[in-house]
């Protein structure tokens, strides 16, 4: 878990890199309702829980550079018994200030009143505008205030993006992150172990899902996004969610799926065959998409571009492709045209850390970014046959493929954190049979 002092640790170098003329203010995620009074799950705004770890909704956190070591107020919900008999327990401002190492925490409802004179004398505000409407609005009226009534007072002129500093500090994984993700992975790996056994000729895509997040809440962990459970055909729909196919013995089974963990997530795909071995021509192919994502896997290291896991797999899947003569002409040839695009139309990676695809930028001058201790990624090629490609012999159509594993940075080179599920043939089949 991330301890009281990490979090406190992240808020002193975010006021640090903002400088002491500024404010930072970031609001927690609303709770959403999915109709009539029955609310979605509630999951936390990922800034505000790297910032606090507080878990509620109708919450600001203000972060006020300058004060010796920087000040730390929360606003949040009072305590309300009649309430609480309903929603469940607040943590409440008294409790929130000692429990999350905060300098002050006041009513939510007090807000207006408070916060404003606490942004004036600051030249910049740092804060998500565009993110929540309502939130926008609220900004807004506190600095129309300020202005109207502070006479010559020194108010913000600026709005800026927080995310210029606050995601450049997200991209690099602290120990107790790591220590998070790796335990996401493994929960991630046994659901899929447990929905492979689900995977019989016959069952319904939905029936494999169901073990799957069985597997995933008996550890105490929820899915980090919809699962895709995909046989045959439908694995060719990169963000299939509708789970309602039939397997069939033959079939490839795509399944893509991760855990979250306290707000941290996993994100990894396999692609079994169901009812026993790979046949002849899926097993080519899934031998090209594994051949790549190892490749791929070992430029995964400090000191090498982002860009370069996506480059080497590139080139063994248009290899391969060429090989098993689904790309006319040579493999350099292919790779200038950009016609292998048609069956590898994605990435091979991104960023993942408080949200699956986390944030972060790609590019650093307008030169792919170098990779460092400390960041996670994703490795994730594939092969992609529609099923009315008629360029292609009938055998080959309707395959999709794809396997995708968690990759952490190190001083020595790399950690795969999701190495605990099988990928290889031989093992695969195995475990299948």
């Amino acid at each position: 878990m991330i301890t009281v002092a990490e979090f406190a640790r992240r808020r002193r170098e975010l006021m640090r890199m903002a400088g002491a003329d500024a404010a930072l203010v970031v609001a927690a995620a609303p709770q959403r309702m999915r109709n009539a009074d029955a609310a979605w799950p509630y999951r936390q705004d990922s800034d505000f829980h790297y910032l606090t770890g507080f878990p509620e909704p109708d919450a600001v956190l203000a972060l006020l550079p300058g004060r010796a070591r920087g000040e730390v107020v929360l606003f949040c919900r009072e305590r309300d018994p009649q309430r609480e008999r309903l929603d469940g327990p607040r943590i409440g401002p008294d409790a929130a200030a000692a429990r999350f190492a905060l300098d002050d925490a006041f009513p939510v409802e007090d807000i207006d009143d408070i916060l404003p004179g606490m942004l004036e004398g600051r030249a910049r505000l740092y804060c998500h505008f565009g993110r929540e409407n309502e939130f926008d609005a609220q900004l807004l009226r506190w600095m129309r205030r300020l202005r109207s009534s502070r006479g010559g007072s020194v108010v913000p002129r600026e709005f800026v993006a927080l995310g210029h500093l606050l995601h450049e500090l997200r991209l690099y994984k602290s120990p107790a992150e790591l220590a998070l993700m790796r335990r996401a992975a493994k929960v991630a790996a046994d659901a899929q172990l447990a929905a492979l056994r689900a995977a019989r000729p016959g069952a319904a895509e939905y029936e494999v899902e169901a073990a799957l997040l069985h597997a995933l809440r008996a550890h105490g962990a929820v899915p980090s996004y919809p699962p895709t459970v995909a046989a045959g055909a439908n694995a060719c729909v990169l963000h299939y969610t509708a789970n309602r196919g039939k397997l069939a013995r033959g079939d490839l089974l795509l399944i893509d799926a991760g855990a979250e963990i306290e707000c941290y997530a996993s994100d990894v795909t396999r692609t079994w065959p169901v009812g026993g071995n790979y046949p002849r021509e899926r097993r080519a192919l899934y031998e090209v998409v594994l051949e790549a994502q190892l490749a791929a896997i070992d430029e995964v290291r400090a000191g090498r571009a982002f860009t370069a896991a996506h480059d080497t797999a590139t080139r063994v899947i248009v290899a391969g492709l060429c090989a098993l003569k689904l790309l006319p002409g040579s493999p350099r040839a292919a790779l200038e045209s950009g016609g292998y695009q048609r069956f590898f139309p994605h990435k091979t990676g991104h960023w993942i850390g408080l949200d699956v695809h986390d944030v972060g930028d790609y590019r650093v001058d307008d030169e792919p970014r170098m990779l460092e201790p400390g960041m996670v990624v994703t490795v994730e090629p594939g092969i992609y046959i529609a099923p009315d490609d008629t360029s292609v012999p009938a055998k080959w159509r309707g395959l999709g493929i794809r396997i995708e594993d968690d990759v952490a940075v190190t001083a020595r080179g790399q950690e795969v954190l999701t190495a605990a599920l099988p990928k290889d043939v031989a093992t695969v089949e195995a475990l299948v049979n």
